[in-house]
């Protein structure tokens, strides 16, 4: 038997393994809902007097509380050996900085050193109560592709389960178990923790059951790649293969986060693991728990990060906010007159950090909900209401990363009119990209298709020139482009030289 535990952290490999995550066991937003069922009774909650005079706190109190709702889950999935073959071989050809973050794939081998066929696939997590009539939490990649799911208490008791429901975007997935009884239960903290805060993880490592570990919440607001919603809590409370799914609770007992994943070399702890706050799980669970699925509202914009570069291009003061790509038709945002190049600054009256923070801040509402947007377009600051949709496939744009200059503005391309080369109707194509130009370090390639330069559309070389020169006039310390490529329309910004 094989224990398998947390989850790709990439999540463009992730999507290469999704067949392999089955073979392979992987166990490894806005206001709080709490789920509606009191805490277990027990004694009193740790204080900051009672820790006052030890070197270090004992956590042995809250620990005797919780730990009778910590549970090991146990997962019988599909066989994809084959699949896992594959991806196997293709994983070993990735550079070690890579392979650091993929899930570590055990003993499935047989003598010959092949995948043996056929064979039952187990996999060994954690999950905890939260209702005395027996509902679960745990991770979606736990029970993804299962057959049987079975809990394991902290007595030993092993009960049958099944999957009431899962939201793959946020890693979440409700259980209940079938068995009729009154089972102890935690409850989910009201207040998202503050760096520096203590963190106790009880889970099942390595299948040992109910093992205790403690720390510090090291950092909030972590977004590692994974999904649309990532903002993890970080911290260094040992976490191992085997707790995906498992409670990380502050010194009053109450779950302050999910684990569902770790940075790790080696494939174990190094003190850096990742926690779904429980701001964001009391949302999903309750919505699973009502009705099997997470409704989330729907804006309809590609959106992409606005970099410095993007900033200095725009004449933007700040790079707060999620610049939108397109609008698309027939959705909320182009009904409400959104368009390329406006800049999302506030929704219903909360800042909008960031494009990630916008998509986390959309999800939070319900398809009708009706939002107030806040945005910037040509340097003034507007508004528009919108009647969210329901959700359909948000998505956020590449970020242009790369920021260097290169010592003076040659694009190092080849232009034409798209017409003219059969590229479409609108905007310059490029024919041809120098390896060493400064296109060629934003990722631009033969093929894309310059539509605006510095916010005016484009349908001749000329004017591409002339809007790189229009924007140096005007004294922007970078000029924007929205170019087309094959993953759809985004903003590049190329910093002028000496800015």
């Amino acid at each position: 038997m094989s224990i398998f535990n947390f989850k790709n952290h990439n999540s463009r490999r992730g999507r290469l393994l999704a067949s392999a995550a089955v073979a392979a066991l992987i166990a490894s937003g806005a206001g709080a809902v709490v789920v509606s069922a009191p805490p277990l009774a027990s004694a009193a909650a740790v204080s900051t007097a009672d820790l006052q005079g030890q070197s270090m706190p004992s956590f042995a109190t809250v620990v005797d509380r919780v730990k009778p709702a910590v549970v090991s889950v146990r997962v019988k999935i599909e066989d994809t050996s084959a699949d896992s073959e594959d991806v196997s071989g293709k994983l070993n050809n990735l550079p070690p900085e890579l392979r650091q973050f993929l899930p570590h794939f055990g003993d499935q081998d047989d003598e010959g050193g092949h995948p043996e066929k056929h064979r039952p696939m187990l996999g060994l997590a954690s999950g905890f109560f939260i209702s005395a009539d027996g509902y679960v939490v745990t991770n979606n990649h736990v029970v993804d592709h299962a057959r049987t799911v079975t809990v394991t208490t902290s007595e030993g008791k092993t009960l049958d389960a099944k999957v009431i429901g899962v939201d793959q975007k946020t890693d979440l997935a409700l259980l209940k178990v079938t068995e009729k009884g009154d089972y102890p239960f935690v409850s989910f903290a009201k207040e998202t923790p503050r760096v520096g805060d203590w963190a106790v993880a009880i889970g099942n490592p390595y299948g040992l059951g109910g093992t205790v570990t403690a720390g510090i919440v090291s950092a909030e607001g972590r977004d590692i790649g994974e999904g649309p919603y990532d903002s993890f809590l970080q911290i260094d409370a040992p976490i191992n293969k085997g707790n995906s799914g498992g409670p990380t609770f502050n010194l009053q007992g109450q779950v302050v986060g999910v684990n569902t994943a770790i940075y790790s070399p080696s494939g174990g702890s190094v003190g850096i693991g990742f926690a779904i706050p429980s701001n964001i799980v009391t949302n999903v669970v309750d919505a699973l728990e009502h009705g099997g699925v997470v409704e989330r509202g729907y804006l309809g914009v590609m959106i992409q990060p606005v970099t410095q570069s993007l900033a200095d291009a725009m004449g933007l003061k700040t790079t707060s906010g999620a610049l939108v790509d397109q609008a698309q038709p027939g959705t909320p945002a182009a009904q409400a007159g959104l368009r390329s190049g406006d800049v999302i600054t506030g929704l219903n009256g909360d800042a909008i950090k960031d494009a990630g923070d916008l998509t986390r801040h959309v999800a939070a509402l319900k398809p009708g909900d009706k939002a107030e947007v806040a945005y910037l377009r040509d340097g003034s600051e507007k508004t528009a209401s919108v009647t969210l949709a329901a959700q359909k496939a948000e998505q956020t744009a590449k970020a242009d990363s790369q920021q260097n200059e290169s010592g003076g503005l040659l694009l190092g391309v080849q232009l034409a009119p798209a017409k003219q080369v059969g590229a479409g109707d609108q905007g310059v194509a490029i024919v041809r990209v120098d390896p060493n130009g400064e296109a060629a370090s934003k990722g631009v390639s033969s093929g894309d298709v310059i539509l605006e330069v510095a916010g005016k559309p484009v349908s001749q070389p000329a004017d591409v020139r002339a809007g790189i020169a229009a924007a140096k006039r005007d004294g922007r310390k970078a000029v924007e482009m929205k170019i087309e490529t094959a993953d759809g329309a985004h903003f590049v910004a190329f910093d002028f030289p000496n800015a």
